[in-house]
Parts: structure tokens; C-alpha cells; sequence
């Protein structure tokens, strides 16, 4: 079974753009525990634009985390403070993904560009506690990257896919990650999958792919402000009118 593991950056981006603690963190956590996910993602950047570090200790607080029942993923660059607070929550699992200047988003997996040195020795500083995944693209070499330097896992990057899925590439573009995930398994990687998945397209991604995991924030956020709107703004509107 695939465990989806619902990233909450945008919750603290939103709560971040005002001040204060709205929307709750944690709540929201809750929330999305309730409906079925089962696991939590952050991914706290250097710039603090959405979530923290001390955001990150505020999930892995969570009695549902703290007990292993939720599983907590931390994504984020190879920063120092970023491993120690891995380490010090004792998070389920470090996904390590590159950072290019300037990006909005992540936008390419781990290659040889990047240095391997110091993932071997954040994988060595983490060994008998956290899981590690690496962000890697289908294409090139960041699944035997992954396998070399002694990750557990790799999150294909799966932005080609949702790009390519409403078009008629989608199957021929399917077909890369599914060959991905056979080569991730015949070296003994967990196959994680994330980025642009949605309610369209995760359904085929998961019936080929069979991933272990799948990390979905921006989609389900967006969906949740469309669906949840009517109802709040009714509530707001019947006080409104209460008054008149």
C-alpha cells in the first residue's frame, strides 16, 4: 500500500504572511491525520518563507508522531541545522533535496554536481535513526547515486509527469519512471514519488508506479481553499446577517 504523506508548507506560508499562529500547524496536521494520510512532510528552506525548523519540532511533538504511528519527512538541503534538527526530532526520514538560487520550487533531482561527500556523511551522522531519500530524476544517475552513497529510498521528481500526463506523451513519459522504479528496486530502494501531483494524475502514477510513498502539498492545499470555501464563507455571511 501507498502511505501518502501531505506536505504542510503552505499552511505555514499562509500563517507566515500575516504573523501569529493562523492557520494552526498542528491542527492542520490533525486534520489531515483524521482523513486518512499517513505521514507529514516539511520542508524548511533557508529563507524560512514557510515552514521552520521549529516547525519541523512541532510536528515530531505530536503524540501521533512522537509514538511512530505518523511517520514525519523532512525535506531540505544538506544545511547543518537542517541535519541536527533531523536529528534531534528523530524524524522518520530526511529526504534530500538539491537547491538551485533563486528557485520557487525544487526543480531537478541529486547528480554529480552536487556534493556526495557530505551526504555520505549525513547518511553516516543519521545511520540507526532517520531514513534517507534522495530527490532524483528519472533520467540520469541519481537512483545509482542514491544505492552508492547509502540512501534507503529515492523520491522521483515527478514534474515531468504531471506535465506531460493531460498530452500524449503521458505514456510514453509514464514509461521512464516505471523503468526508474524497477532500476531504484533492483538496487534495494524504497521508490517514493513527489512534486505536481494532483487528483488528476495520481491515480495512473500510483496503479504503474506502486510507490512506497507519495509526498503531495501544493495540490491538496489549493484543492482544500476551493472545497472548504462555501461552507465558511456561509458561516461568515449568516453572522453578517444575523445583525441586520
Amino acid at each position: 500500500m501507498t502511505t501518502l504523506s501531505v506536505n504542510l508548507n503552505k499552511v505555514c506560508l499562509v500563517r507566515n504572511s500575516r504573523g501569529g499562529g493562523v492557520p494552526d500547524l498542528v491542527a492542520a496536521a490533525r486534520l489531515a491525520i483524521a482523513a486518512g494520510c499517513g505521514g507529514l512532510t516539511l520542508h524548511p528552506r533557508a529563507d524560512a518563507r514557510h515552514a521552520t525548523l521549529d516547525d519541523v519540532r512541532a510536528l515530531a511533538a505530536m503524540e501521533e508522531v512522537a509514538s511512530g504511528r505518523i511517520e514525519l519527512n523532512v525535506e531540505g538541503d544538506l544545511r547543518p541545522e537542517v541535519i541536527a534538527v533531523v536529528r534531534e526530532t528523530r524524524a522518520t526520514q530526511y529526504t534530500v533535496v538539491p537547491v538551485t538560487p533563486g528557485e520557487i520550487t525544487s526543480t531537478r533531482g541529486w547528480d554529480r554536481r552536487d556534493d556526495g561527500a557530505a551526504l555520505r556523511r549525513a547518511i553516516d551522522s543519521l545511520a540507526g535513526g532517520s531514513r534517507i531519500s534522495l530527490f532524483v530524476d528519472v533520467e540520469g544517475e541519481g537512483i545509482d547515486l542514491a544505492a552508492e552513497l547509502g540512501a534507503a529510498a529515492v523520491e522521483l521528481h515527478t514534474f515531468d509527469y504531471a506535465a506531460a500526463y493531460p498530452t500524449p506523451r503521458r505514456d510514453e513519459v509514464l514509461a521512464r519512471f516505471e523503468r526508474a522504479a524497477q532500476r531504484a528496486r533492483a538496487r534495494g530502494l524504497r521508490v517514493h514519488a513527489g512534486h505536481d501531483l494532483d487528483l488528476e494524475n495520481l491515480a495512473l502514477l500510483v496503479e504503474r508506479l506502486r510507490p512506497d510513498e507519495v509526498s503531495i502539498g501544493h495540490a491538496i492545499v489549493s484543492q482544500a481553499l476551493l472545497t472548504g470555501l462555501p461552507s465558511v464563507v456561509a458561516r461568515y455571511a449568516a453572522i453578517a446577517a444575523a445583525s441586520s
